[in-house]
């Protein structure tokens, strides 16, 4: 008989575009979200998450690659690194382990799939608080942390903040960051600016896309 997998299921923590719920939930229940140039399939479960929370990891956010989806470089987490703001802002969110798997595989731009076999490696724990699914974006797992003994779990790439040379992230995703950041930590525009002013490369941030989101 196959033993039950020690967690059912784990905090997936975001720092990027998926701050906003509504991004988010394309990736659960299927949808494309406004400025992007893709649409998702969603996840097997299309529940919404349990419950979400504002969470401040101790890495640093940097902006790299360039996206096929919203153009411009995209956010990724180093967790060996320090934030210029003494922590990143990030939204917690309780999901199944299948409805985690489902979102990370949808990021490494793979459909999700029955039997999967990385809902094993989530289910289990990440034995070394570490997982490479491959090289690719988004294909490396890493537990953050505990919350109510789940393990709280992101994804990156395999590079740190200091291998790779950084791209300014187009207005559209800054969009979804600084609704994620409304809604997750109630900043308002002067903070949320000064965040991605500290974040991103020079010749970044059009503070007018802040001016025109509601």
């Amino acid at each position: 008989m196959q033993q039950p997998h020690p967690f059912t299921h784990v905090w997936y923590v975001s720092y990027g575009s998926n701050l906003c719920r509504e991004r988010l939930l394309c990736y659960l229940q299927g949808g494309r979200p406004p400025g992007a140039r893709r649409s998702y399939v969603g996840a097997r479960d299309h529940a919404a998450p349990q419950t979400d929370s504002a969470v401040d990891l101790p890495g640093r956010i940097y902006f790299a690659g360039e996206s096929s989806v919203w153009g411009g470089g995209v956010a990724f987490y180093d967790h060996d690194q320090t934030s210029p703001g003494g922590f990143t802002p990030a939204r917690a969110y309780l999901l199944t382990v299948q409805q985690f798997v489902d979102v990370a595989v949808q990021e490494m731009h793979r459909d999700p799939h029955p039997d999967d076999p990385l809902e094993l490696v989530v289910g289990s724990g990440l034995a070394a608080g570490r997982f490479e699914a491959g090289p690719g974006t988004y294909e490396t797992l890493i537990e953050v942390g505990r919350r109510d003994g789940l393990p709280m779990l992101t994804f990156t790439a395999p590079h740190g903040t200091d291998d790779v040379r950084h791209t300014p992230p187009s207005p559209a995703y800054l969009h979804m960051l600084a609704e994620g950041l409304r809604e997750a930590y109630h900043w308002d525009n002067d903070r949320i600016t000064g965040y991605f002013d500290a974040v991103t490369p020079p010749t970044s941030v059009p503070s007018a896309d802040l001016d025109d989101a509601p």
